[in-house]
């Protein structure tokens, strides 16, 4: 898989409380990622960024809210969320990345 490629799936490292909680306790990493991504290129694109092993990818369609601006509604865009299980001993430094 070629750098373009794993940019275009990889978008940012969606950072919260939950993910930090699944961090600390589960070994795992959530991103925000292209929604077209399948799960085999996530786990490839994974592997080859941060040169970790991935035992098990989980990846959640979010809808996107609707927000008013006065008397003006808007949607805001769909976007995919993947949750990424790391093997032991492996890890990814969320908080040196930013996001």
């Amino acid at each position: 898989m070629n750098q373009e490629r794993i940019f275009q799936i990889l978008k940012v490292p969606h950072i919260s409380e939950k993910s930090a909680l699944l961090g600390d306790s589960a070994n795992q990493a959530v991103f925000q990622v292209s929604t077209d991504a399948k799960k085999a290129e996530i786990k490839a694109a994974i592997e080859q960024l941060f040169d970790v092993k991935v035992a098990q990818v989980r990846t959640v369609n979010m809808k996107g809210k609707t927000k008013r601006q006065g008397q003006r509604r808007r949607k805001r865009s769909d976007w995919k969320k993947a949750y990424v299980s790391l093997e032991q001993g492996h890890e990814i430094d969320l908080a040196s990345i930013g996001g």
